[in-house]
């Protein structure tokens, strides 16, 4: 009787230690359209870049593809962040989602194309 009840507490410990699996990214509609647009995803600018970061913001956008560029800027925005409005992309078309990054890896852009 002890050694099964000693099986249990141990198959009970080892499932406490089992880590949970990371929930797989969808659409919010169920469907990727293809076309890139930026009006979800702009709270993104300034947060880290990490991957589920930016493949969260992938789908949001509803793009194909995504693209991470690293300090392509050569001066910061106003904020702590360095955030700046983004002006080299557009805020829709296209299939691809891209992602600029500063020097600490957080987001500093986001536009389509």
């Amino acid at each position: 009787m002890l050694r099964y009840l000693s099986a249990a507490v141990a198959v009970l410990a080892l499932s406490a230690c089992s880590s949970t699996p990371v929930a797989q990214v969808q659409p919010i509609d169920g469907v990727i359209s293809g076309q890139c647009h930026i009006d979800k995803v702009r709270g993104a600018t300034g947060l880290a870049a990490s991957a589920a970061t930016v493949e969260r913001a992938r789908v949001d956008s509803d793009s194909l593809e995504v693209i991470l560029l690293r300090g392509q800027r050569l001066e910061s925005g106003p904020t702590a962040s360095g955030a700046v409005p983004s002006t080299t992309g557009a805020e829709s078309g296209g299939e691809r989602l891209t992602i600029e990054t500063g020097n600490t890896n957080n987001i500093t852009a986001i536009y389509c194309g």
